[in-house]
């Protein structure tokens, strides 16, 4: 790749994460310090939403390097494999992290009674060891030989009547043909096997338990609705609008979950299908801006998921909401008292 224009990818991966790599990690935050500071919130539910949070900030810390894998630098092989190992890593974790809390959610709503005897809560340890460990496994396979890394002139054989300046200008040559690229760290059978095996089905699994969710609601809500209807006959009273404030409630949310799935999961799809298909015909994708540009955005859309549920709860930004007011109350507390002085 020309210098000049790996140095306008560069600018442009920076210019597109760094402010989104901020609103996620400061958004995090927030939450973070909001849960830690209320402890109401101290239970198995909202420690599975912390540890997503915790994904989530990694996953921010790390969107900037993410997209310049697509990019080939001169790197060792120790280096290379921790370049890509460890953002690959921390990305699964987010994502096993965000199939766990749509699954405990999923058990709250399926069966409200009986929910903390599922082994999500009697084993809590067991469960957050399950959405860590086998990312961390998978991700470290490169590490243990599954790898298309070959060594530069490892073809040759060494000879023992070489100079030493002979062998040292051997050894710089093979410095500089060192050449760092996810295609030498990631085999294709790898890529096929996390995005087929793994993230499809987890992406399949969080919207088949977000579609029968809103299945059973509706379900709910027409008994509720025909129970309203059956007191309203009783007492020869005229339909009240409650009814149609439960369906505009139901419909609010239908909308809200739709608009979430087209805005954080539309753009990642887009992308693992680009991915896929430059895999597949052999398409040089990763070294096109638009490629960049979606793999800043889907990757950015999927982790913006857990600070729309996070800042939806009022529970959460209590603590620092309240903190916040404190602080702008004292300000102008403290302006007019300059104010009057003066």
């Amino acid at each position: 790749m020309d210098p000049l224009d790996k140095l306008s990818r560069e600018k442009l991966i920076f210019y597109l994460t760094v402010p989104l790599s901020s609103i996620i990690i400061f958004s995090n935050l927030f939450i973070i310090i909001g849960i830690a500071c209320n402890r109401q919130l101290h239970n198995t539910p909202n420690y599975f939403f912390l540890s997503l949070l915790v994904a989530d900030l990694c996953t921010g810390i790390t969107l900037p390097f993410i997209p310049r894998m697509t990019l080939d630098q001169q790197l060792d092989f120790k280096h290379c494999l921790v370049m890509y190992i460890f953002p690959n890593f921390l990305f699964l974790s987010f994502l096993f992290n965000l199939v766990m809390v749509h699954y405990e959610r999923y058990l709250c709503i399926v069966s409200p009674l009986h929910h903390s005897q599922f082994w999500v809560y009697r084993c809590f340890p067991l469960a957050l060891l399950t959405v860590w460990l086998p990312p961390l496994l998978y991700a470290s396979l490169p590490a243990f030989g599954w790898n298309n890394w070959v060594e530069p002139n490892a073809y040759k054989s060494s000879v023992s009547n070489e100079t030493f300046l002979r062998s040292t200008a051997s050894r710089n040559s093979s410095k500089e043909d060192e050449v760092c690229s996810y295609k030498q760290v990631f085999p294709k059978a790898f890529i096929f096997l996390e995005v087929c095996g793994l993230v499809l089905p987890a992406m399949l699994s969080i919207v088949a338990m977000m579609g029968r969710v809103l299945w059973i609601t509706r379900k709910q809500l027409q008994n509720i609705c025909k129970l309203h209807r059956a007191v309203d006959r009783l007492q020869q009273q005229q339909p009240s609008d409650h009814e149609q404030q439960l369906n505009l409630r139901y419909a609010k949310c239908v909308a809200a979950m739709s608009l979430t799935f087209l805005v954080c999961w539309v753009p990642y799809i887009i992308y693992q299908l680009m991915s896929v298909t430059a895999l597949q015909t052999g398409v040089s994708l990763p070294s096109s801006s638009m490629y960049i540009i979606m793999s800043c955005m889907g990757i950015g859309s999927m982790a913006v998921i857990p600070l729309i549920l996070g800042l939806a709860n009022k529970q959460y930004t209590e603590p620092i909401s309240r903190l916040m007011l404190k602080l702008r109350n004292r300000w102008r507390g403290g302006q007019n008292n300059r104010d009057i002085a003066l």
